[in-house]
């Protein structure tokens, strides 16, 4: 990391038990007490959207058990108790909640543990026990900005979890199941009231962010008032409850051709079709309003699964005139689509404006600077 970068937030803290997070070890001392401060530390954390998760060599129910004495296991998602190298159980962790590794931090008081896991994950941030108190203060561990999806995370990746066993035990299709859920999809205009959350959404995603551009609150505020972009925000709701704001879109729009300057998509709707039905509803939009749809795409090395998505949707490197009416795409890029006629989602229930084609003659504003630098991480 460069002098002066910021650090990438972290997403979700492992804690080691015995030691770390009570006083004692539970095999040997059989009553464990709750170490001072750590309560008000975990729910300070929880509170900003930092995960809490589990990696203890313990005998499971036992452990589970302390946790729920202590009244801190509603706070733990995916905990790992077990006896296999810690290494292993912080890494499923991260699969499982599909973090890449450098969004992960571990506490132990055990310098081999934490050495272990250094060797096997070198991108995990790890901490002494001695450091516990201090995490909150920390900049890893402190989001630039706390929105109301921030501090829901863990119920709703909570309800992630439940959805996903529901899932696991439907006999049928997978449209049939979606369409269980009862989701509901809305596309709305960015309000300044959500940019927070926005912002928030292009610095949190990397797979499915087809850029890696980070735009900030101030950059957002500008484009919203700037009538040749649209700055628009998708959230979804189903049965198990909110996913929140899961989407940003920024739309350049010209009277010839339409540009997506930024797309990006939360993770955890991919399997409802989300970002698919995100995708068709503006092919859709741009068939309707007349204009070739364009959009800009920079590899990472996490976002292979956006231009799969581009791909799939119909959009090609073959060369347009109606790009020149577009500007500069210095960095990225820019596939082409003739749109045509999609048809309306059928696994989900969709909400949207109608975009309006741009003005004739109609210039827009240019984009605030600095350029946005990309994610990290």
């Amino acid at each position: 990391m460069a002098d002066g970068d910021a650090p990438t937030t972290v997403k979700c803290l492992v804690w080691d038990l015995d030691n770390t997070l009570w006083q004692g070890t539970l095999l040997e001392d059989g009553e464990v007490r709750l170490r001072p401060g750590l309560r008000e530390t975990i729910v300070e954390l929880d509170s900003r959207g930092i995960l809490h998760s589990v990696a203890s060599k313990n005998d499971h129910d036992h452990a589970w058990a302390q946790l729920e004495r202590l009244g801190l296991a509603e706070y733990f998602v995916l905990p790992r108790i077990g006896w296999g190298p810690k290494s292993e159980s912080v890494r499923r962790i991260a699969d499982d909640l599909n973090f890449a590794p450098g969004t992960i931090a571990f506490i132990d008081d055990q310098p081999f543990e934490r050495a272990e896991v250094e060797h096997a994950l070198p991108e995990v941030r790890t901490y002494t026990a001695e450091q516990a108190l201090e995490l909150v203060t920390r900049p890893e561990f402190s989001p630039a900005t706390v929105t109301v999806d921030s501090r829901r995370r863990r119920s709703m990746y909570q309800a992630s979890f439940r959805r996903d066993a529901e899932r696991a035990e439907f006999a049928g299709p997978d449209a049939d199941f979606l369409r269980s859920l009862d989701i509901r999809m809305r596309i709305a205009r960015a309000t300044p009231e959500e940019l927070s959350r926005v912002e928030e959404l292009t610095l949190r995603t990397s797979q499915m962010n087809a850029t890696g551009v980070h735009y900030s609150e101030a950059d957002l505020l500008a484009l919203i008032d700037d009538p040749g972009h649209e700055v628009l925000v998708t959230t979804v709701t189903d049965r198990f409850g909110p996913y929140g704001a899961v989407g940003v879109t920024l739309l350049q729009r010209t009277p010839a051709a339409w540009r997506i300057k930024l797309l990006a998509t939360s993770c955890r709707v991919v399997s409802l079709g989300a970002g698919s039905a995100l995708l068709r509803w503006l092919t859709d939009q741009a068939h309707r309003a007349g204009v070739h749809l364009s959009a800009d795409f920079r590899a990472t090395e996490r976002n292979r699964m956006m231009e799969v998505a581009y791909r799939f949707a119909g959009f090609s490197d073959e060369p347009c005139g109606c790009q020149a009416a577009l500007g500069d795409a210095a960095g990225v890029s820019r596939l082409h689509l003739v749109p045509s006629a999609q048809p309306a989602p059928d696994t989900l229930r969709l909400e949207a404006p109608e975009l309006a084609p741009a003005a004739p003659g109609a210039e827009p504003a240019a984009e605030p600077r600095p350029e946005p630098e990309p994610v990290r991480g």
